[in-house]
């Protein structure tokens, strides 16, 4: 969940017909690997003596398509954990990252390696536990159906435009190496996640992201050796022999970075928003529920946390070798200007290795981008099927009816997520607002819901969702490209640059953080003021319209019943099949 590709730069060189052919032979090959793979996943995983097991561990088939039957072990586990977050975006925005700012500010790695360790401990025990099918269980539990649904909008929106996020990182790395129109390969990469996902769910998405993982690591790290290798590269780390990106005179290494002192609050906001709000996403959930046993779950987090940060090397490797390459003496003839950063990774491929090896990471980069695809949409179609269309829309909803309507929700937000990667050239920075939301509105009452459940009421959460809302708004955002209305100190008004092109004003303050920490402390304060005002003067429970007082005492936490004995107290016709 992380950087992923805004614009696309259309002066990038076309490949050579050697490696067209071959590129576009190998990736018919692994598209059919992969397809075939995710069609039979569900048949792979769901067989022999674990049959019946997987029949008790849940509810109806849907749980079961969503939670691959709450049998996921620890090999699977870790590596659709692990695959679920490098996506394409993760490789190719690390690179970017380094090229642009030094390895100082590329804050994903560490950041979300600490999120998927965090949420390990904060979060796997206690909702595989409770036997929850969606992050957001816990929150209609406690604030009722209809209000916990709200959060789906921050959560949908960042799930969503993830997804368009990477399969525009796989458009543009596609058009670079194989000279594929990036519609078309947005299209057929989108289409194949899909209809794998529609046949077997999580099973075809968790069997497919090992065969992806591995390709990711074995693509990237075995083309490395080849671009080191290649003539045009300089010896890293020297700079007296880079000259692409930085001035002789600069008194730090360009691949390091430097931190500003007035960047310093930049920095920590989006440290901070990284490593917690990395956390509330379904994809992270949907695998940890899906978790054989509680140990699992949280196993599978920590290792992820190792391999998300391990993935991260090879890509850290190769913008270190793109900044210290003489791009002009290739066949790309010119430097790599600031636009070509987002597209180091398959301009490296295509320019720095022989057509065979070029191919390998041209799979790596499109099981990066598959491998994160199918989890979102998966895990976004699974919170709207569940919370929004069962919960608050049709309560009675059989079985059979749920899961073709998650089907159905599968192949609209699919074809949602192609149309913005599509048409939308600022896919990555709507990302970065939604992962804003998620952070800001989101994750505070996760946490007290599951932590701190008799600390919240429905008063306080909709008092604090506001207020951190509007103020988020008033906030400003470049990307949107309107200006602040609250200035935060250090706040850069807008100007106009040396080109004469205006910059709209941005934050340095940490105001991110801040307006998190608001949305805490005024659910906490008008929760608390309000359970007062009702145990003092009990006369004033008739203005309770919400109906707080008589769900004061709800915890979300509070076991279940197993799901085969609710099924023992079921009528017969509350048990269809699919």
């Amino acid at each position: 969940m992380s950087s992923g590709e805004e614009n696309v730069n259309l002066d990038a060189g076309p490949p050579t017909t050697e490696l067209n052919v071959v590129g576009m032979i190998g990736l018919i090959v692994f598209y059919l690997i992969i397809f075939c793979a995710g069609v039979l996943a569900h048949k792979v995983l769901k067989r022999g003596s674990r049959k019946e097991k997987q029949k008790q561990q849940v509810d109806s088939n849907t749980e079961d398509m969503m939670l691959a039957g709450r049998d996921i072990n620890y090999v699977v586990g870790v590596f659709t954990m692990t695959a679920t977050w490098v996506g394409g975006g993760y490789i190719n925005g690390t690179t970017e990252s380094v090229i642009k700012n030094g390895l100082v500010w590329t804050q994903a790695p560490i950041g979300y390696s600490i999120s998927l360790f965090l949420g390990g401990i904060l979060f796997a025990e206690k909702m595989r536990t409770a036997s929850f099918v969606t992050m957001l269980d816990p929150l209609q539990v406690k604030y009722g159906k209809p209000l916990g649904a709200l959060f789906y909008i921050p959560a949908f929106s960042g799930e969503i435009l993830w997804s368009a996020s990477i399969l525009a990182a796989l458009g543009t790395s596609l058009r670079v190496i194989c000279g594929i129109d990036d519609t078309a390969s947005i299209i057929v990469s989108a289409a194949i996640a899909m209809t794998y996902t529609l046949f077997g769910g999580l099973y075809s998405v968790a069997f497919t992201d090992i065969i992806q993982l591995v390709c990711i690591f074995v693509g990237l790290v075995f083309s490395i050796p080849w671009m080191t290798g290649s003539e045009h590269v300089t010896s890293p780390l020297r700079s007296s022999n880079v000259t692409m990106f930085m001035d002789q005179d600069q008194p730090y290494s360009k691949f390091f970075g430097k931190l500003e002192r007035n960047d310093v609050g930049v920095w920590v906001d989006y440290a901070i928003m990284l490593v917690f709000g990395g956390i509330p996403w379904q994809a992270y959930f949907q695998r940890v529920l899906s978790a054989r046993s509680v140990g699992v779950a949280k196993t599978l987090s920590f290792c992820a946390a190792f391999g998300c940060f391990s993935a991260a090397i090879p890509s850290i490797v190769i913008g270190l070798i793109a900044m210290n390459t003489d791009w002009p003496a290739t066949d790309y003839a010119q430097k790599l200007i600031k636009e070509d950063y987002k597209l180091a990774v398959p301009l490296s491929l295509l320019y720095l290795t022989p057509p065979a090896v070029a191919f390998i990471g041209l799979g790596a980069v499109s099981a990066a981008v598959m491998s994160s695809t199918d989890s979102s949409i998966l895990g976004v179609s699974s919170m709207f099927t569940r919370n929004v269309f069962v919960n608050v829309f049709y309560k009675n909803a059989s079985d059979r009816v749920t899961v073709w309507f998650l089907r159905l929700t599968v192949v609209v937000n699919t074809i949602i997520a192609m149309l913005i990667a599509i048409f939308v050239k600022t896919v990555y920075g709507l990302y970065l607002i939604c992962s804003d939301l998620v952070f800001i509105l989101l994750f505070p009452h996760l946490v007290m819901v599951v932590h701190f459940p008799h600390r919240t009421n429905k008063y306080g959460m909709i008092l604090g969702f506001t207020v951190s809302l509007v103020l988020r708004v008033l906030s400003g955002e470049p990307v949107l490209k309107y200006n602040a209305i609250i200035e935060y100190y250090g706040y850069v008004e807008p100007h106009l640059d040396d080109n004469g092109s205006y910059v709209y004003g941005y934050q340095r303050f940490p105001f991110r953080n801040l307006i998190m920490a608001l949305n805490f402390i005024i659910t906490l304060s008008v929760t608390f003021v309000t359970q007062q005002l009702f145990k003092k003067w009990p006369e004033l429970l008739k203005y309770d319209f919400l109906d707080v007082a008589d769900t004061a005492h709800v915890n979300p936490l509070t076991p279940v019943t197993p799901p085969e004995q609710r099924k023992c107290s079921k009528s017969s016709s509350g048990s269809d099949s699919s």
